[in-house]
């Protein structure tokens, strides 16, 4: 598993031609290991577990079980999953990098959602409810 930090230099990493399929792979197991820290971070065991095919969703749903503030980041999870499916279906179509790019923003976003509640208990109401953190720094 990556550190967080290393997770972001992924998000804030330009694209280095791997095409659109790899990139998509990526995020997604960049948005597991974004969950797989929360887990640990509350000493749980990560499953492995798939939830609709996927171990981001199932991971989700570990995570959300005991914290209802965490299905804020709900649709984020399934977002990067169905941009990763459009990208797998048509890897070739003139989308597919938009779609890439669409993942980037969204890992982004859950990134941020979860490292917010990492670092400020009780963040997370609402899914971009970064507002403590933002007036805590000014």
């Amino acid at each position: 598993m990556r550190s967080l930090g290393e997770i972001q230099a992924l998000i804030e990493d330009q694209p280095r031609g791997d095409g659109p399929a790899a990139r998509a792979r990526e995020f997604l197991a960049a948005g597991e290991e974004v969950l797989e820290h929360w887990l640990s971070a509350h000493e749980r065991q990560p499953t492995q577990a798939l939830s609709e095919g996927f171990r981001l969703l199932a991971l989700h749903r570990q995570a959300a079980k005991g914290d209802p503030s965490f299905n804020a980041c709900r649709e984020t999870c399934r977002e990067l999953v169905y941009h990763h499916n459009l990208i797998v279906a048509a890897p070739q179509d003139e989308t597919a990098a938009r779609h890439a790019l669409t993942m980037r923003f969204v890992l982004n976003h859950l990134y941020l959602f979860v490292s917010g509640k990492m670092e400020v208990a009780g963040l997370g109401e609402f899914c971009c409810a970064s507002r403590p953190l933002r007036t805590q720094s000014a």
